[in-house]
């Protein structure tokens, strides 16, 4: 997450809000990255690249020309079979007015320094309560290592740490597997598993930590949920791979944070997104941005080692809940369309018989490659609420449903990823 790489003419530049993650595994690799930049730079000559073999894009412009209907084949996720058709009013969009409110327990983050190049804690803080710890970090050193949280009791009595969501990518130089499979096991995974924490005593959060190597470049990317009945010291370190972990934090020191400072303590750690009544009868195409700093803003926090005040670039580790109630007779369509670059996640979606996983996107491993850069016109335009569909985007399809089905989802900026994104709403079957 520390290489923030926006493309050159996305519209960040109006916004002031630029937004990328990691740079992307050998096998993706799309962007000349200027790491003296907080920009993403995209030649026409690298976006020119070859589909993964076995997928396809959605939303290419069709072969009868842009004054025609627009094509899209839907071959990500739950929704509609065969093909939509868009006219140019069913392409223009407008954004919809919601209410945002961040509620929860508190959020750690630890992604600096990113590129760890010594053994040490890499951020650490004392909490209550709910909490969420997100580690993202690549062993940068030439031998094996090991990352881990460990939760100390400093207390005078026992703490129960009672972790009910969360997983852990394999380590890989693969960034996009290694977001999107962290994002899997969280979004799949509800537990209920209890740890005691005994006075003046100290254990990993999660024993498998313990037995997961890192090699020199591969990167690993973790997201827990759990509640604290009592005050306990949760801290995220790099040790070698044939230390014990427990012996090694009684020594070990704070490591400095690197240049982007993605790291810190966040009171709020989920975002409730909510909104009037969408009608597909008679609203049309509407958008909600996600992770665009404008409508979405980001969160600050405190960097628990130094105390300073720290922003969360993208809002990694913020759990948002989205729900729009929707009314009339015909049926909405979801989609998820990435506008930053490449994007691999998954999401989860309830309506009202458990929740039911959807990848971002299904069927491969990333999408939002083949997006070309945005004009002046569509900067203006979004920042006057409203955009056009483009004739080369492409979507996630996150289902179809009658309005006497409220669906809920809940999603959560992936690791590796790029953003902004966008949830659309618009009729289904148009």
């Amino acid at each position: 997450m520390k290489r923030w790489k926006a493309k050159a003419a996305a519209y960040f530049f109006a916004l002031l809000a630029s937004v990328g993650m990691t740079e992307l595994p050998a096998e993706a690799q799309r962007y000349r990255a200027d790491d003296a930049s907080t920009t993403r730079v995209t030649t026409d000559e690298e976006r020119a690249v070859h589909e993964p073999q076995g997928t396809q894009h959605v939303g290419r412009r069709s072969e009868r020309g842009s004054a025609e209907p627009y094509s899209v084949r839907l071959n990500f996720g739950t929704g509609i079979p065969g093909a939509l058709r868009f006219n140019d009013a069913q392409r223009t969009m407008r954004e919809w007015d919601v209410e945002v409110e961040d509620t929860g327990g508190t959020l750690l983050f630890s992604d600096s320094p990113e590129y760890v190049t010594e053994d040490g804690i890499l951020y650490e803080d004392t909490v209550t309560g709910d909490a969420r710890i997100l580690y993202y970090h690549l062993n940068h050193t030439n031998t094996r290592k090991k990352v881990a949280v460990v939760l100390q009791n400093e207390g005078d009595s026992s703490v129960v740490v009672k972790v009910t969501r969360g997983g852990a990518s394999r380590p890989s130089s693969d960034y996009l597997e290694v977001g999107k499979s962290t994002q899997l096991a969280y979004f799949q995974t509800k537990r209920d598993d209890l740890l005691y924490v005994q006075r003046g005593t100290k254990r990993i959060l999660e024993p498998e930590m313990n037995h997961t190597v890192l090699e020199p470049g591969q990167l690993v990317y973790g997201v827990y949920d759990f509640h604290a009945d009592g005050p306990v010291k949760v801290s995220v370190i790099l040790y070698p791979a044939t230390a014990d972990p427990l012996k090694f934090i009684a020594h070990a020191h704070v490591l400095p944070k690197d240049e982007q400072r993605l790291r810190g303590t966040f009171q709020g750690m989920d975002r409730v997104i909510k909104g009037k009544p969408y009608n597909p009868d008679k609203d049309g195409v509407v958008y909600i941005p996600i992770g665009d700093n404008r409508q979405d803003v980001f969160r600050t926090g405190i960097d628990a080692t130094d105390g300073s005040l720290v922003t969360n670039v993208g809002n990694y580790g913020v759990l948002y809940r989205i729900r729009i109630p929707t009314t009339g007779r015909e049926a909405t369509q979801y989609y998820l369309t990435p506008l930053g670059g490449v994007y691999a996640g998954a999401m989860s979606v309830d309506f009202g018989h458990g929740s039911s996983l959807l990848e971002t996107p299904s069927g491969r491993l990333f999408f939002g490659d083949a997006i070309p850069p945005d004009s002046d016109a569509d900067r203006a335009a979004r920042l006057l609420g409203k955009d056009r569909l483009k004739v080369a985007a492409e979507l996630s399809d996150l289902g179809s449903y009658h309005s006497s089905v409220q669906p809920s989802f809940e999603l959560s900026p992936p690791g590796a990823s790029n953003l902004p994104v966008q949830i659309i709403l618009m009729p289904a079957g148009k």
